[in-house]
């Protein structure tokens, strides 16, 4: 029972233990035991991640998207150029600048934040941050080794069209969904990007930190 002298928004959430559950090579699970309001202590799972780029690169018209198959939905779904924030110490920008090389073959002279989202909170800590790439330049993109990326399709796509996407249930992906709508607010003038600069306030941690402590760098991956 919450206290009657609790003043919602001011209760600290001491956490008296952490149990590591899983660990895999994209992320990690753990059991945190944390005090409740009314004084009882409540356990919550946490996934565990490396946090992620992704960029809205626009031409003047038209933005880069992928069709990308998603096992956990089973299922190709239209998402933005993204990618793991999975290599020790690299900043965000350094993130988004390779993601945008190895999936859609392009460089940007001019990059702005858009957004930054916490994709599930009720369960997981990962954050993204959704940059807006200008000035656009066509380069190589690496040879394509396996995985899914093996089966992604590249399309140029109207913005005014993925906006559209959103609307009719097109496009699903929520980091996605943020950066378009995100994208066609700054472009339309209604609303204004941050530095890149800018703090990552909720970048997660507590997977990158374990596995540099262990020793797995620079890809935090490969256990």
């Amino acid at each position: 029972m919450v206290s009657n002298t609790h003043s919602p928004g001011s209760h600290e959430f001491k956490v008296l233990s952490t149990e590591l559950l899983l660990e895999s090579p994209i992320l990690g699970v753990r059991r945190d035991t944390v005090v409740m309001p009314g004084g009882s202590a409540a356990r919550r799972e946490i996934v565990e991640h490396f946090g992620a780029v992704a960029v809205v690169a626009f031409d003047g018209e038209n933005i880069a998207m992928v069709k990308q198959y998603r096992r956990s939905v089973g299922d190709h779904l239209w998402e933005l150029p993204a990618g793991l924030l999975d290599i020790a110490d690299e900043d965000e920008l350094t993130g988004a600048q390779r993601e945008l090389m190895e999936e859609a073959g392009l460089e940007a002279r001019e990059w702005s934040v858009l957004t930054d989202l916490i994709t599930s909170p009720g369960f997981c800590d990962e954050a993204v941050r959704v940059f807006l790439a200008q000035g656009l330049t066509e380069v190589a993109r690496p040879e394509v080794t396996g995985d899914e990326e093996a089966d992604m399709l590249n399309q140029w796509i109207p913005l005014a069209d993925a906006v559209g996407m959103v609307f009719s249930g097109e496009l699903v992906n929520s980091i996605a969904l943020a950066g378009v709508l995100a994208a066609d607010a700054v472009l339309a003038g209604r609303a204004q990007a941050r530095p890149v600069s800018s703090p990552f306030r909720y970048r997660p941690t507590a997977l990158s930190e374990r596995r540099k402590a262990r020793g797995v760098v620079p890809d935090m991956k490969k256990l």
